[in-house]
């Protein structure tokens, strides 16, 4: 593997200047304008443009956890699993079509917020309390452990170093609010997907080498030669990986309450557009959609290039790691044999992802901390400057927890992308449950809603373990469970969400009937107007552009 080169420590300097320059000035810019207002300081308010919204929906979206756990998944499963990538870009027009005019017109800037002004302080204080130990314990060490760990891989750098840089880093850019890391994120952004397309074009220069041939193209055609069954994008009963992609599920069942739980629940992803007018913010909704259709040319195909290369011998032994291959080291593989130059550029791609990742999820602890918790239960009167200071410290206080607790949880061990699917897949059904009950059916009250809180984690914890406790074989003639090899069937964890989060629906439907009699005073009503739902025509289009793109893609790889 190619050593971290001279100019390659340029090309990365230069990165790192530019985006900590960039900030600056827009920092400056904004104190000038709207000095230390709080709202400004955690939603940019009115100040983003639809191509910021959208790039940095994309920036804190993608990681580690793509740019190596998916990668990985690549290398082990094949293109199939950029149906999390792919799913995606349509949620996303969901999202804009019928979310987002729901939180603007109600002025909701978090999502214990909308809890709250639908169903009381109760319920909205339990999930406040709930995310902001899910997004330190699980997505912040995650992100920053992982990113950590593949940079120190290719540069050669401790590992501990390598997490304060990148937490450091982060912080700079989250200090600065929401406009700050909404601007850089375009920079962000576009070193993302230039290094990583430039990593995925020497990838397949390097297959197309397979046949003595040269250039992507040639290189993709050879690619499909070689691992023709890594492009099915519908995974058959019969197919070693069918727990982890569970046939039809990926485009009729759980993998749609994975991404609208994501893309529409979730503080650190809507919080980009929760500052924006309606048009602005579905523009960038749509934009991200588009983005989101390249991503898996950027983090799957390297993984498949990288089986292809290891399958012909060309990667030798590098892949293993105590004698065993790991699909996790595909990507920090093909970064190492970059030529000097372009390998400070990918690396500069991976940086910018795990930074903006970082600075949007710490972005989001600190609105929820200062709005939901410090200034309602602790200092109902604070001031502006207060506010933005309270937010400044829990960026602060959540990165140093982020740096000391990360070694400690077995990240590695796991993968990042399967740690975060792991631990919020066991509440994602009954959040998605509980905010769409909320927005759709006026007779939902406060007790079904921490139902779903608590049913749906405690049904998914059953069903977890359900296995071992009685033979479900009964269920496999109809698909929800399939023997994992070892006489004990299993259910699949997509269809383990898409079971809960129907099972929470029907619980909470009853426990609103019965409260149907003696009205529930924590419920409220939201402003809905079904005319928000109304588009534009340059909105349609471009959603229908999206439709067509991905019914060709799954019908070509069926």
């Amino acid at each position: 593997m190619n050593t971290f080169s001279a100019l390659d420590t340029i090309v990365f300097l230069v990165y790192f200047v530019m985006v900590a320059g960039y900030g600056l000035w827009v920092y400056r810019r904004k104190q000038a304008g709207s000095g230390l207002a709080s709202h400004d300081y955690f939603l940019a308010e009115g100040s983003l443009t639809w191509w910021a919204i959208g790039a940095s929906l994309i920036a804190s979206n993608i990681s580690a956890e793509q740019f190596i756990g998916m990668s990985g998944s690549g290398f082990r499963i094949g293109m199939a699993i950029a149906v999390y990538e792919l799913m995606a870009a349509a949620t996303l027009v969901i999202v804009a079509v019928f979310f987002m005019p729901v939180y603007l017109k109600n002025r909701i800037y978090t999502m214990p917020q909308f809890l709250e002004q639908r169903y009381g302080k109760a319920v909205a204080t339990t999930m406040a309390l709930f995310w902001l130990g899910l997004y330190v314990v699980v997505n912040l060490t995650s992100i920053l452990y992982l990113g950590a760990l593949a940079i120190s891989s290719l540069s050669g750098i401790a590992l501990l170093p390598c997490m304060l840089f990148l937490a450091v880093f982060a912080a700079i850019i989250t200090l600065g609010g929401m406009k700050v890391i909404g601007y850089t994120d375009v920079v962000q952004v576009t070193c993302l997907v230039v290094g990583g397309l430039v990593t995925t074009w020497l990838a397949l220069d390097m297959v197309a080498a397979l046949g003595n041939k040269h250039g992507a193209l040639q290189g993709f055609s050879e690619l499909y030669n070689h691992a023709r069954g890594h492009f099915d994008m519908v995974l058959k009963r019969d197919n070693p990986n069918y727990m982890d992609l569970p046939g039809l599920s990926v485009l009729l069942g759980g993998m749609w309450i994975v991404n609208l739980n994501y893309w529409g629940c979730n503080q650190y992803i809507t919080q980009r557009a929760l500052g924006a007018d309606l048009p602005t913010a579905r523009k960038g909704l749509l934009f991200a959609a588009f983005l989101k259709l390249l991503m898996p040319v950027i983090v799957v195909l390297p993984g498949i290039a990288a089986y292809a290369l290891d399958k012909s011998g060309a990667l030798g032994d590098a892949m293993k790691v105590g004698g065993e291959v790991n699909p996790d080291r595909a990507y920090p593989i093909l970064l190492g044999l970059l030529p000097s130059g372009l390998k400070g550029i990918a690396f500069a791609a991976l940086t910018a992802a795990v930074v903006a990742s970082l600075a949007g999820k710490a972005n989001s602890i600190a609105t929820i901390f200062t709005l939901d918790i410090y200034k309602k239960a602790f200092n109902k009167e604070a001031s502006e400057q207060r506010m933005v200071w309270i937010g400044r410290v829990s960026v602060v206080v959540a990165m140093a927890l982020a740096v000391l607790i990360a070694p400690m949880l077995g990240i590695d061990k796991k993968g990042g992308f399967q740690y975060i699917q792991e631990y919020t897949g066991f509440v994602s059904p009954g959040i998605l449950a509980m905010f769409l009950m909320g927005f759709f059916w006026k007779k939902t009250t406060s007790g079904a809603a921490m139902f779903a809180t608590l049913g749906g984690l405690a049904g998914s914890i059953l069903l977890k373990f359900l296995p071992t406790m009685m033979d479900l074989s009964f269920l496999a003639p109809i698909g929800f469970s399939k023997d994992n090899g070892s006489g004990v069937f299993e259910i699949p964890f997509l269809d383990r969400m898409f079971i809960v989060f129907w099972c929470v629906v029907a619980g909470m439907v009853v426990i609103s009937k019965m409260a149907e009699a003696r009205r529930d005073a924590n419920t409220r009503h939201l402003q809905i107007d079904h005319g928000l739902f109304r588009v534009d025509g340059a909105f349609a289009f471009g959603s229908a552009v999206i439709c067509v793109l991905l019914a060709t893609i799954y019908t070509a790889w069926w």
